[in-house]
């Protein structure tokens, strides 16, 4: 039996010995997957905004005129902010490279940032432009926005730069909270229109106009993203729902307000999906098909069938448990870096709070290990709450694994995911990797201790679907 930890009682399991590397790999092997390191993609973007600032620099014209000033003030943060709507579009176009190696939930917190960074791009190009045309009519503020509008570029700009407002108005987290996931949708691609109207403000624009070279490349950089997103957020569904014809199988409780969901289809292995990772998921039926849900495949790919483990939380969660068998799925993917490609030592630690032991229930049983390599733990309020549990149990003796179950309370007095207590569990943590996937919460406060109890931040993988 595992070891199950509580406020009053915290033995250790002993694991016992067994040759992992005996152990038949579940499904088709994955192929090795091209994957963009999240420094390299950093240095790209950084190179980019380099480019951008140069070709700002060889077109500037020093001048003591203070509307000169404005104006050239106008040009670089209107530069900057077009190369940075492209850059916040490419994040999100899922390119499995990118989205394999850089992570999902960190591409979405880099696409986070750098909004708020475009807006003040977009704001400070909108006033520096205002204000330097004022002063050069010699007119006032109100006038010169009359006039400026009577153009149709600025007027496009204008009415891009209202819908990209719009979306930095729903993405704070306040706002989000309060509106439908489809309203949210729906108002993001509405920057699709915005980012089309700032290219045709651009192209008009004094930067590019002037440059048949320059207009050239800026317009294969915003076509070569508008494919992208056109193959892999449409033509790519599409064509794997057709190809594999994804259907649910069967749909099985697994404890209070929690099912797994068994999707069956054509050639389902071909995917290629990973263990830790996850699809987007839309059930084409009614009050589901609308949102691309993300979940986490909860078992190895088997018999060309895909499961998922959800737990009822919203209005769509809770409408998965009426799924029928048959109902028609379209899933996009497999996405996430959560995968035994990141591991960089022989020893790991899977850290899993809640429902978030979907990907790690995945990867503890085909991670391969030696005797003592592998360790699960798992926290949960109370026993209820053990999400799979009797499969994690079958893992843990068929593979001699630890296995523990960290339960109660977050706000009691004894914290199993305290430094101490993390060490007395798994003997020489700062020597593992360590996989960690459960709620914000949860897993803020478990990064802290593992940090405190010596292990790298490079060593510390996690994804956060929420922000997937």
């Amino acid at each position: 039996m595992p070891d199950v930890t509580t406020e009053a009682s915290h033995p250790l399991y002993s694991p016992l010995p067994v040759e992992l590397s005996e152990r038949p790999p579940a499904g088709l092997p994955p192929a090795p997957a091209l994957r963009c390191a999240p420094e390299r993609l950093r240095n790209a973007i950084a190179a980019g905004a380099g480019a951008v600032a140069l070709l700002w620099g060889v077109q500037a014209r020093p001048s003591a005129r203070l509307d000169a000033f404005f104006a050239t003030g106008a040009h670089l943060t209107g530069l900057l902010a077009g190369y940075g709507v492209l850059v916040l579009l490419l994040l999100m176009a899922r390119v499995p490279a990118v989205e394999h190696g850089v992570g999902a939930d960190r591409l979405a917190r880099w696409h986070a940032l750098g909004g708020r960074y475009v807006l003040g791009l977009i704001g400070a190009h909108a006033l520096l432009a205002l204000c330097g045309y004022a002063v050069h009519t010699r007119t006032d503020l109100v006038t010169a926005t009359g006039d400026l509008l009577a153009y149709g570029a600025i007027a496009a700009a204008t009415a891009g730069t209202g819908l990209f407002v719009a979306v930095g108005v729903t993405s704070a987290r306040a706002v989000r909270r309060r509106i439908p996931h489809e309203t949210w949708r729906a108002v993001h691609l509405g920057a699709l229109l915005a980012a089309a109207l700032g290219f045709v403000h651009q192209l008009a624009g004094p930067d590019l106009a002037g440059g048949l070279l320059t207009r050239w490349l800026w317009s294969m950089a915003h076509g070569t993203v508008a494919v992208l997103l056109v193959w892999y957020r449409l033509v790519v569904p599409v064509r794997a729902a057709l190809r594999h014809d994804l259907r649910v199988a069967e749909v099985r409780d697994e404890g209070p307000g929690v099912v797994s969901v068994l999707v069956r289809g054509r050639g389902v292995a071909h995917l290629r999906a990973e263990p830790g990772q996850f699809f987007r998921w839309r059930f084409l039926r009614r009050g589901l098909w609308a949102t691309a849900l993300p979940f986490s495949l909860s078992a190895p790919v088997r018999d060309d069938t895909l499961r998922i483990t959800v737990k009822a939380l919203g209005d769509h969660t809770r409408r998965i448990r009426r799924l029928r068998p048959g109902t028609r799925v379209l899933a996009t993917g497999p996405f996430g870096a959560l995968t035994a490609h990141r591991r960089t030592r022989r020893k790991v630690l899977l850290l899993a709070g809640g429902v978030g032991i979907t990907p790690l229930r995945a990867l503890f049983e085909t991670l391969p290990g030696g005797p003592g390599d592998v360790t699960l733990l798992y926290r949960a309020s109370n026993e209820a709450g053990l999400v799979l549990r009797a499969e994690l149990e079958t893992i843990a003796r068929e593979r001699r694994a630890a296995l523990h179950f960290l339960l109660g309370p977050s706000d009691g007095a004894f914290d199993p995911l305290a430094p101490r207590a993390l060490r007395h569990l798994v003997p020489e943590l700062a020597a593992h990797d360590v996989y960690l996937c459960g709620p914000p919460a949860m897993s803020r406060a478990a990064t802290a201790s593992l940090l405190r109890a010596g292990v790298p931040a490079s060593r510390i993988h996690s994804e956060d679907f929420d922000h997937a």
